[in-house]
């Protein structure tokens, strides 16, 4: 007899007395019962709810700590193998119920490609069914399917995230916000005990489930990462280190996740765009690569003065991965290994400032002109670019101390190139350097134009999506002069985070700027800017409520980052 019981957004099928709750004991020898997970009986109709059953349990032991790393394995590998191999004895066409029970899983059960992929195989949307070649496998539900897949899913998501590594509560605190626009990554570096690149990196690895789609073996990639993070740790550099590196790495999750350029991408393109930020500063060497070709360092006569540390670094992040126990990508085929490999190294390369105008003309271009066409790698070089820049997009108190540890890094610099004897670089000078001028003109002229072009490119991805680009080309229309479009469909976000802290800081740095300006001191500016920040504590809050409007400077600065 069978009888239907609601259990969350699915009908489960349980038949009486046939499974009743068991001891630990019997559950442990039941899990480990060889003689089933050796040879699982296709012909049997309660194949399937065994094997439903069997991870169920599993699950519960799991969360308790209960049950072996070999269990794990062999009941799952017993789960796929039934998926496999389960047909349907009597032959029938597909029911009008199969819809029925694909529509009782909720939108947000199973991700919405996996039920596009559910609704094209296992049910009929108004064609004619097509036989199956004989002996190919069938399920004999659509239910069954999503049960114990969804079941399989979960497994795999807590042996990843439970199995993996420890994590404390502080850290998991920390990751709590991680899609907000202005994340303070120094927080999680300090609940990380200085690994904040360790930890953001697995999570949102995981988080879009690219351990289960690219086969990757956890402790393959958590050694990746900590290798990668001692790399960031070599020259001890106050900014370009492994928190610039989780800060960018989060920002590029931000715009993908909540800006829907993540329906834009393969789940290769994700990887490898979560994996182009983690890396694209590795072993920074605290200098710029004005300073390697002046100098005529090793590094800049390997590259030949050309995007020197740019290629650097991407050459160590792949060097890293030919060691065995950090390759977490063994099990990408080679064409996808080859597809990723060149996403990475033009997204590092094109986070070389010297080609930032040509690039942002570039993409200037593509979003004016909707005729014209642009590799898809483009748009994630743009993407990744602007994360690179962003901290003075951020809030107030995460912008200053970014802007504080980059002069400290720039100053070191600059002693340096006077040790050497070498002109000293824009900004690298400690006794002239004008900081709320250089803050002010990175703003105008590179961080603000760089963030208004990246958002326009955003929403014309986003109307892509949404069927409504310009001529009706998304939607497979082609539209004639004086045609009546349809409306324009609402775009998944409307509003860009960054302006108003754009906006908000520009006006800081100018009224400090004036305060400058004002004062007789001769002092230099950053020594005088820092003084001002240690006595005033609330001055960010001040400063919003008595911001002037009118600008008060047109001075042009290079840039921070040149």
């Amino acid at each position: 007899m069978v009888r239907r019981a609601e259990h969350g957004s699915l009908t489960i099928l349980r038949r009486n007395n046939t499974y009743r709750k068991r001891s630990k004991p019997r559950l442990v020898s039941m899990l480990s019962d060889s003689t089933e997970l050796l040879q699982p009986r296709a012909q049997d109709p309660e194949a399937c709810g065994r094997a439903a059953v069997r991870l169920r349990h599993l699950l519960s032991m799991l969360d308790k700590g209960e049950v072996s790393p070999e269990i794990i394995q062999n009941n799952i590998e017993y789960a796929l193998r039934v998926l496999e191999t389960f047909n349907i004895n009597e032959k029938r066409c597909p029911s009008e119920d199969e819809e029925d029970e694909l529509s009782e899983v909720q939108q947000d059960a199973v991700p919405p490609e996996v039920r596009e992929w559910l609704a094209s195989t296992f049910t009929r949307q108004n064609t004619l069914h097509k036989k199956r070649a004989d002996g190919q496998p069938k399920f004999r539900t659509v239910a069954n399917v999503i049960r114990m897949g969804i079941m399989v899913e979960k497994m795999t998501r807590r042996m990843s995230s439970s199995g993996l590594m420890e994590v404390p509560p502080a850290v998991t605190a920390a990751l709590q916000s991680i899609d907000s626009w202005s994340y303070d990554v120094f927080r999680l570096a300090e609940a990380s005990g200085g690994a904040p690149l360790r930890h953001l990196g697995y999570e949102l690895i995981n988080r879009y489930g690219l351990f289960h789609k690219f086969k990757i073996q956890p402790a393959k990639l958590d050694t990746y990462l900590q290798t990668v993070e001692h790399g960031y740790g070599r020259y001890k550099n106050p900014y370009h280190n492994s928190s610039h590196a989780a800060d960018v790495t989060q920002t590029v999750h931000y715009i993908m996740s909540q800006m829907a350029l993540v329906r834009f991408l393969t789940d290769l393109e994700v990887l490898a765009m979560l994996l182009a930020a983690i890396v694209h500063d590795v072993e920074h060497t605290g200098t710029t690569n004005n300073f390697h070709v002046n100098s005529s360092s090793e590094t800049a006569l390997i590259y030949n003065d050309k995007s020197v540390l740019e290629n650097f670094h991407v050459s160590n992040a792949f060097r890293i991965l030919r060691e065995e126990e950090c390759n977490f990508l063994c099990n990408l085929s080679r064409e996808e290994y080859t597809e990723l490999r060149s996403l990475v190294v033009d997204m590092v390369l094109a986070t070389d400032m010297s080609s930032h105008f040509q690039q942002i003309k570039c993409m200037k271009n593509y979003v004016i002109n909707s005729e014209s066409a642009v590799d898809k790698s483009k748009i994630l070089n743009l993407v990744l670019h602007c994360c690179d820049i962003s901290h003075p997009s951020k809030d107030w108190e995460l912008h200053s101390h970014w802007t504080k540890l980059l002069l400290d890094e720039f100053f070191l610099q600059g002693d340096k190139e006077k040790q050497l004897g070498l002109p000293v670089s824009p900004l690298c000078d400690r006794a002239t350097t004008l900081v709320p001028q250089s803050q002010i003109g990175f703003i105008e002229f590179i961080v603000e134009p760089s963030m208004s072009v990246c958002g326009e490119l955003l929403e014309k991805v986003a109307a892509y999506l949404h069927g409504a680009e310009t001529g009706g080309a998304a939607n497979g229309i082609d539209y004639k002069p004086g045609d009546v479009r349809p409306a324009r469909p609402p775009l998944p976000w409307s509003c860009r985070p960054w302006e108003e802290c754009l906006a908000y800081n520009l006006e800081c740095w100018r009224r400090k700027e004036q305060a400058e300006q004002s004062t007789e001191s001769r002092q230099p500016s950053k020594e005088r800017w820092s003084e001002e920040e240690e006595g005033g504590a609330g001055e960010g809050e001040q400063e919003k409520e008595d911001v002037d409007a009118e600008s008060s400077t047109d001075q042009q600065s290079p840039s921070p980052d040149t």
